[in-house]
């Protein structure tokens, strides 16, 4: 095995990505949703499509579950959802709470005007920390759509006190081992504020909250031309970078799958993240897309594959050199330094990475071949032809 394969190699080894359970049911815009005849239609589809992602690249061994779609009873349902786990060899990943579809959520959930409704949705995240703790889930990323439309309809600043409130008392209840990821987004659907609109914001949120609080960078949550990596070191040397949830976009948070508009982006980030060991070794990857239009489980194959790809080129970056020319000034040679890596073809070493472990070259044809897609699209397409679409 040459160096430059082994290197590859060795960072795919290490490399696992999170997928999420929305993922496979049927997603749609604010405008209409559209149903896909393979979308799943419960829990178990879901684990069980998930299973078959993994069975085919073998780095996605968890799914990211939604507390109020895949668990709507609580804590009661903890035991199917480990019946799943076993059955499946899948296991339950990161817990998200659900801030944005309670009526009583209109002006907000943890910033919310009214006492009452704020503890609602303080109780909801208490919740969902306890159901983390019985599936032995590390994470609880907390997405928060809070914010106002109009100027001087809400007290921005009694707004920011009551939500570091809930945050510090939430993280009162995690366990030992237990992080509480903080998510930021600059709009939508909030226009004039929102609530939790940039890193900073969730950085000191989670450092007013405790030593268990990180922040989540979500790929499609910044504006036009932001510097994303600049973003992601100064998280690392901060020690509070969690983790992402990964996705392209070309306008706003399209949720468009990795790598599909800006693959550059997504290098550099890795890049970035490949130059902090430790601080990559504490980083959690998840996938975060709304599949309208691609097929749910092909696309979810085509993004785990093109996250490997992006990665395993992040890793033969030749740092040590990279450090020289830049120290030395040498702006043209530093670049072609980094673009070289981005340019490899590291296909090749992946598929023989992927012999190694027995796993098919080529997964999305795999998948096509399986017959897998014509068994799930015959066996839901009355039940996804008779159902209320929704995001669960």
């Amino acid at each position: 095995m040459s160096a430059h394969e082994e290197k590859i190699a060795g960072a795919l080894d290490s490399f696992s990505i999170e997928l999420p359970s929305w993922g496979f049911a049927n997603t749609g815009t604010r405008f209409g949703k559209y149903i896909q005849p393979e979308a799943a239609t419960s829990i178990e589809e879901k684990f069980a499509d998930a299973a078959q992602v993994h069975a085919l690249t073998g780095v996605s061994p968890t799914l990211a579950l939604h507390v109020l779609w895949d668990l709507p009873g609580g804590v009661k349902d903890v035991s199917a959802i480990q019946q799943l786990e076993t059955r499946y060899g899948i296991r339950a990943g990161s817990m998200n709470p659900n801030f944005f579809e309670r009526q009583e959520y209109k002006y907000g959930s943890l910033c919310n005007p009214s006492a009452e409704v704020r503890q609602i949705a303080l109780q909801h995240l208490l919740d969902s920390i306890e159901i983390a703790k019985a599936l032995n889930s590390r994470d609880v990323s907390l997405w928060l759509s809070d914010g106002s439309n109009y100027p001087g309809t809400q007290s921005i600043r009694k707004r920011i006190d009551w939500l570091m409130e809930s945050l510090a008392e939430a993280h009162t209840r995690l366990g030992g081992a237990q992080r509480m990821l903080i998510e930021y987004k600059p709009f939508e659907p909030a226009f004039y504020h929102t609530d939790i609109a940039d890193w900073g914001m969730a950085l000191l949120l989670a450092r007013h909250a405790g030593p268990q609080a990180y922040v989540l960078v979500d790929t499609g949550h910044h504006y036009q031309s932001q510097n994303i990596e600049q973003i992601v070191v100064w998280l690392l040397r901060e020690k509070i970078l969690g983790g992402f949830h990964f996705n392209d976009r070309r306008y706003a948070d399209d949720d468009l799958t990795i790598g599909s508009i800006d693959p550059y982006q997504v290098f550099r980030i890795f890049h970035e993240l490949h130059s902090d060991p430790e601080g990559l070794r504490e980083t959690t990857f998840m996938i975060d897309q709304s599949h309208n239009l691609k097929g749910k489980l092909e696309a979810m194959v085509q993004t785990v594959c093109a996250a490997q790809e992006l990665y395993a080129k992040a890793a033969l970056v030749d740092r040590e050199r990279l450090a020289e020319l830049q120290d030395a000034t040498r702006l043209v040679e530093a670049e072609e330094c980094l673009r070289s890596a981005f340019w490899s073809d590291v296909r090749p070493a992946i598929n023989g990475w992927r012999r190694g472990k027995g796993l098919p070259e080529d997964p999305l044809e795999a998948l096509r071949s399986s017959g897998y897609l014509e068994r799930i699209r015959e066996d839901r397409r009355e039940r996804n032809a008779n159902s209320k679409v929704s995001y669960a």
